[in-house]
Parts: structure tokens; C-alpha cells; sequence
């Protein structure tokens, strides 16, 4: 390569699942396809209400030129009628709303928007990889806190005080917590609301697993004050099983949306109409729709603890989200050696824990993205090769 890469992305490295894809694609050209159980993307549809919205839509000649920065009024207002349905939040549609291509641009926008080299960042381990990589590439310095099983995954806010966080600028939390499960209380929003103000840091609740397998949505900007340091990132990924469709939106105060729209605002040109209007449809209220697709999940998720107690980890049963998070046995090294193991001799890819930070070593991860027949295939697959290994320690 004549021109050199910018030294910025020597913070970086590609993402593991990136990387892990590529593996699995050169073991599906040399033989039997691998079962993919690692990563949460949805693969059943959305209401097919909002599919025929986005193909109606499409049709008119008049949706294919650029739109707002801040979205149609529309999608803004379906956001606000949503957030208070469910999470009882009150928000101004033209203020304290901004709809994203998926929230994953939102934690780059927020990282860009706010910090700097000189700042400090609060990231958890484990954690989503991308709010370290992205305050990484915005310069500035990242701080891991501990999430730990004895304290249920929740932060421990009284040992977290004990710091220095005078540099602290942007704390990254996320309830239901990826990859644990792990569900916060109204009581312990509360208490994260008032450490951010007592320390002038912003607090970004990552927010998108609110309605699977999760009997009690919470919104952290439920909490009176939340608003003066807080802001939350929403998605459609996995609560409509629109992943692909990329629509998330960041809710907060006029202020700090403002702050982002700057930044946003030159890094595109609004978001495909046609998409906007299908995400309206899809915001409307229809329990129904909803408990169907938990329910499936709750069936798939019934196999997977079958799958994990074949391989002896142990695990809880409160968890939300798309995922279950289980600790290896102790015969097992890691999460990493654990996983290439079953890789390699079952075809079947599970997520090691410890690519969501070093607290997660111990731990896998099984996605519930799979119909109900591959979940029983990959038990059969990882049965049979339990008992070959055992049979074979017994003789040796």
C-alpha cells in the first residue's frame, strides 16, 4: 500500500466478529457449514404491516430525494408516543429527539460530540466493544470499571466514587446490560443519575434490549433529572427485528442533541424516506406482535440452557435480551479456548466472553437468533462430542 493508513486507527483493531466471520466462511467452503450461534442478529421478520409500509412507500415518486438531519416529523413524534406508551418519558418530538441509521452511529456521534484528547471516558468490562473503539478513535483516554457476577453486573457505584474522575467526561452504561443480561432497577437508575450529577459526568444509557424477554422496560430518562446528564440510545434492531433497516435515535435534552446534530449533520444527508415512514408503522402499539415474538424466543432459549448444561457451565435464569451468558467450567481455560474447541470439533460457533473485555474470560455467550431446529441440531452436534470426550478421558 503506497498511501499509509491515518495513525488513528492504530487504536483500533477489526472487530472480532468481523474477523470470526471470515473464519467461518473459509469452514464452510472446506466442508459441513458451521451452526453460527454467536451473534444477535434477528433473523425473524418484522410485522408485515411495516414491510408493506416501506414497499408502498418506495413506489411514490416523490421519497427519493434527501432528507432532514433530524428525520420526518413523523418518525420523531412515533418515538416520543413510544417512549411515553412504554416507558412513561415524556419528550419534546422537536427537541429531545434525534433518529439515527442505527444506534450504533449514535455512540460514534456521542464520542466525537463530546470527547477529546485530555478527556477520560468510563467504559464497562464487559461491554459492548464499540464504546471503547470509538472514544478511542475521538482521542480520548479510556477508564474500565468492573462489572462483576458476585455484584450481579451492576456498577458498583461506591467503589467507582472512590476514584479520580476529575477528567471524566462521557460514562457508557447499558441496561439490560450486553452481554450479561443483567436488568437494572428503578432504584439503581436513580442512584447512576445521581452520581452523574455529583461528578458533572454525561451518563449514555445504551438502551436496546428493553422488550425481549424483559417484563419491565426502564428508561434511565424516566428518572426525574435524568435529562441534565443523561442521554439514551434507542434502536429497532432487536425489538422489531429491523437490524438490517438501521433506525435508532438518540433521546435527551435540547442541548446535547444539538450538540450531536453538528456532528451528524456532516456525516450524512438524512435517512431514506420510505424507511422513516415503515419505522412509524412499526413504533405503533401492538402487544400481541410482541409477546408472540418473545414467546418464540422463550422456547429457543429453553434449548440453548439444554446446549449450555451439556457443556456443564453454569448460569442464570433472570436474564433479557437476545442472548444467554453462562460461566465455563473450571476444567475450561477461557471463554476463547472453550469456544475454538466446540469450533472445531462441532461446527458450531459460540461466542467466547472474553471479547466483550476481560471480566468476561470465564464466560460464553449464546445467541437466541436461530430457529428452533437449528438450536437442536447444534445440541445434538456438541452432546455427541461431550460424550466422545468422555468416554475417552474415562479410558485414558
Amino acid at each position: 500500500m503506497i498511501i499509509n493508513p491515518a495513525s488513528r486507527l492504530q487504536v483500533v483493531k477489526e472487530y472480532y466478529f468481523s474477523l470470526k466471520l471470515k473464519e467461518i466462511a473459509r469452514m464452510n467452503v472446506d466442508g459441513e457449514a458451521v451452526i453460527n450461534l454467536g451473534i444477535g442478529s434477528p433473523d425473524l421478520p418484522p410485522k408485515s404491516e411495516v414491510i408493506e409500509t416501506l414497499c408502498k412507500e418506495s413506489i411514490a415518486t416523490n421519497v427519493h430525494a434527501y432528507q432532514s438531519y433530524q428525520g420526518l416529523p413523523a418518525l420523531r413524534e412515533a418515538f416520543a408516543e413510544w417512549y411515553k406508551r412504554e416507558y412513561e418519558v415524556n419528550l419534546n418530538p422537536n427537541e429531545e429527539v434525534l433518529p439515527l441509521m442505527g444506534s450504533k452511529e449514535g455512540i460514534m456521534h456521542i464520542s466525537m460530540s463530546f470527547l477529546e484528547k485530555g478527556d477520560q471516558v468510563l467504559v464497562p468490562n464487559p461491554g459492548y466493544p464499540a464504546y471503547a473503539a470509538t472514544a478511542k478513535l475521538a482521542g480520548a483516554e479510556i477508564v474500565y470499571y468492573d462489572l462483576l457476577e458476585a455484584n450481579h453486573w451492576l456498577i458498583d457505584l461506591d467503589e467507582l466514587a472512590k476514584k479520580d474522575l476529575s477528567k471524566i467526561k462521557v460514562m457508557w452504561v447499558n441496561y439490560p446490560h450486553m452481554p450479561t443480561g443483567t436488568k437494572a432497577s428503578k432504584a439503581f437508575l436513580q442512584e447512576l443519575v445521581e452520581f452523574g450529577r455529583q461528578h458533572k459526568i454525561l451518563i449514555c444509557n445504551d438502551n436496546p434490549y428493553s422488550f425481549v424477554l424483559n417484563e419491565f422496560p426502564l428508561s434511565i430518562l424516566s428518572i426525574k433529572g435524568a435529562k441534565e446528564v443523561c442521554l439514551e440510545l434507542n434502536s429497532l434492531s432487536k425489538s422489531h427485528h429491523m437490524a438490517g433497516w438501521r433506525i435508532g435515535m438518540i433521546a435527551g435534552a435540547k442541548d446535547y442533541l444539538q450538540t450531536i446534530l453538528k456532528f451528524k449533520s456532516n456525516m450524512d444527508s438524512g435517512m431514506f424516506k420510505p424507511l422513516q415512514l415503515a419505522a412509524v408503522k412499526a413504533l405503533g402499539e401492538d402487544q400481541v406482535w410482541r409477546e408472540k415474538t418473545n414467546q418464540t424466543y422463550a422456547e429457543r432459549r429453553e434449548v440453548v440452557y439444554e446446549i449450555l448444561e451439556k457443556l456443564d457451565c453454569t448460569f442464570s435464569k433472570n436474564q433479557a435480551g437476545l442472548f444467554v451468558w453462562a460461566r465455563i467450567p473450571k476444567t475450561e481455560k477461557s471463554g476463547f479456548e472453550m469456544s475454538d474447541q466446540i469450533l472445531k470439533n462441532c461446527r458450531v460457533f459460540i461466542c467466547p466472553g472474553g471479547i466483550f473485555g476481560s471480566n468476561g474470560d470465564p464466560y460464553i455467550r449464546i445467541s437466541l437468533c436461530n430457529p428452533i431446529n437449528v438450536f437442536q441440531k447444534a445440541k445434538a452436534k456438541i452432546a455427541n462430542y461431550v460424550i466422545k470426550n468422555t468416554v475417552h478421558e474415562s479410558r485414558s
